[in-house]
């Protein structure tokens, strides 16, 4: 992050927005939108939000994993297979 260009406050968001997407998509760099001096909001690029979501995802199939395992609700890896090659007949 580039404090001097990636933290801007609204009106020049505001008259400059066609320029702050550009810069956003061309250098991946998150422009933090400020209002009345205080942070408010996010300017991000779609594919660095992409890359986002997919990794809070994960996160959370992690976390219902991690509950399940906890809960004895999980089967042994062998087992798994064993019924996968008995319905596929490898």
């Amino acid at each position: 992050m580039n404090l001097k260009d990636d933290i801007k406050p609204i009106s020049y968001i505001k008259t400059n927005a066609a320029d702050m997407m550009k810069y956003v998509n061309e250098n991946k760099n998150t422009i933090i939108i400020t209002q009345h001096g205080e942070a408010k909001a996010a300017l991000i690029d779609i594919e660095s939000y992409q890359a986002m979501q997919d990794a809070f995802n994960l996160l959370k199939i992690i976390q219902l994993s991690e509950k399940d395992i906890q809960s004895g609700n999980y089967k042994e890896s062998d087992q798994v297979f064993d019924t996968i090659k008995n319905k596929y007949n490898f």
